[in-house]
């Protein structure tokens, strides 16, 4: 006998909540069949999968690898239904997309115009995250696709390019080397440099574009941002210098500050917008469409 999707989700579920009460809710079922299906499977398989604690349930080492096995199914049996329900309609029904916020408000402005005319039966869902937790809702089959920026560890993962999006420095309107038609990014050395906050991707993209170490002489940064639009006015206000992504500044970005941009003397300073899902996934023919799509937007 084998465990059904059914169990497996309640077993989802209960990982995902830690308590049997918000699992029955979220499987809008009442938590005596939720307890019933999970005592089920714990028969089928022939060990328990939790533990019942005061502060809600912990997975077994059982449980654990039966959860991280049922995740993989469920998403594997979402992408059939996916598949079935959309054969020869690309991009139609249902498509869960993750952004990063360095892209986010950059691109897709510009972007959902054309595809909500160019696919009108697609029901866009977006989530904006970070890369690291975008990566982990795509492997478990959360999401369909994510936008993102390379490099970056992809394993599992595949993908398609989208555009080269090009670095550059932001210094205060002013500034000595506001005047010069090009910067070395190591000639900024001298002056406090303000990066987003640990955990947004483009830090590290900035980081290896340029060569650069975050903690310079052993000193810890003075400022980091928690936002492109952060960095921007902190720059804009004299606290330091920075670097700046281009579709941000074409976007405007840099309008609404005392900021001044120019082009890196580096080689390649620029990081690789892409679009990319779960290897195997069902949705491999639209998360290529929509990196066509977006490259001619």
């Amino acid at each position: 006998m084998l465990p059904t999707l059914r169990q497996l989700q309640y077993l989802k579920l209960l990982a995902d909540h830690g308590s049997f009460s918000r699992a029955a809710e979220a499987a809008h079922v009442t938590q005596p069949t939720l307890s019933a299906g999970i005592a089920e499977l714990e028969r089928i398989i022939g060990a328990p999968v939790v533990d019942r604690a005061r502060s809600g349930v912990i997975l077994t080492a059982a449980g654990e690898e039966a959860t991280r096995r049922a995740r993989d199914l469920l998403a594997g049996a979402e992408d059939l239904v996916q598949a079935s329900q959309s054969a020869g309609q690309p991009l139609s029904g249902r498509f869960r997309l993750g952004v990063i916020p360095t892209i986010a408000p950059f691109l897709l402005p510009k972007a959902l115009p054309v595809m909500r005319a160019r696919f009108p039966k697609l029901r866009l869902f977006l989530r904006e995250d970070l890369t690291s937790r975008l990566i982990t809702a795509l492997r478990s089959g959360a999401l369909d696709a994510a936008l993102m920026a390379l490099p970056y560890d992809m394993t599992g993962l595949e993908w398609a390019h989208v555009v080269d999006d090009e670095l550059l420095a932001a210094v205060p309107t002013g500034h000595a080397m506001a005047s010069q038609i090009n910067i070395r990014p190591e000639s900024l050395d001298g002056d406090e440099l303000i990066l987003l906050e640990d955990g947004h991707c483009l830090r590290d993209h900035v980081l290896a574009a340029c060569g650069l170490t975050p903690h310079r002489n052993g000193q810890e940064e003075a400022f980091a941002a928690t936002s492109l639009p952060t960095l921007v006015q902190m720059v804009g206000s004299g606290l330091g210098v920075s670097f700046v992504p281009a579709m941000a500044v074409e976007a405007g970005l840099t309008g609404q500050a005392p900021v001044t941009v120019r082009p890196l003397d580096a080689d390649h300073p620029s990081r690789e917008v892409v679009v990319a899902w779960r290897a195997g996934s069902s949705r491999a023919r639209d998360g290529r469409l929509l990196a066509e799509t977006l490259q001619a937007g």
